[in-house]
């Protein structure tokens, strides 16, 4: 069987310039952490601190947010609900639901997370420039947008 030559960007792909940014900013966030003393946050929280507002959430809908399966997140959230950082309680709403919200100690841990957020854009900007920052951040969201919009016109097709 022969075999055939591979297309080939001739520079590294977009795709993973974006998954090397992430997977070290997603490293230094469990970094950060450590070094403040919360030993017990692992990578896989990042997807909990990144997908739950103040005023809590359902775990399927965190899930959706995160690109993960609700199980997988399931699994995440139970593992922060022993280690005190989350809590469970019947969604209002929906008595069905439980809603997952921060314990105190929780808001104290994703609060240090957050500072750390805020401090590494005010360094990026610093590193950068404050308009050369904005406009990387403005290409990353049209490139998520474009995306959503070419799945869209080719659901549409298809």
């Amino acid at each position: 069987m022969s075999r055939g030559h591979l297309p080939r960007p001739d520079r590294k792909p977009l795709i993973a310039l974006i998954d090397r940014a992430n997977r070290v900013m997603q490293a230094d966030m469990v970094r950060n952490a450590h070094l403040r003393g919360y030993t017990e946050v692992k990578p896989a929280h990042n997807a909990v601190f990144a997908t739950l507002g103040e005023e809590g959430g359902r775990a399927i809908d965190m899930a959706e947010r995160a690109g993960i399966t609700r199980q997988s997140m399931g699994e995440v959230v139970r593992d922060m609900v022993s280690l005190g950082i989350l809590e469970m309680c019947p969604d209002p709403a929906d008595r069905r639901a439980k809603l997952v919200t921060y314990t105190e100690y929780g808001r104290l841990v994703a609060g240090r997370g957050f500072e750390r957020l805020i401090e590494l854009e005010q360094r990026f900007d610093e590193e950068f420039g404050v308009a050369e920052y904005a406009l990387a951040r403005e290409v990353l969201d049209r490139i998520g947008g474009l995306l959503d919009r070419y799945a869209a016109e080719e659901t549409e097709v298809g």
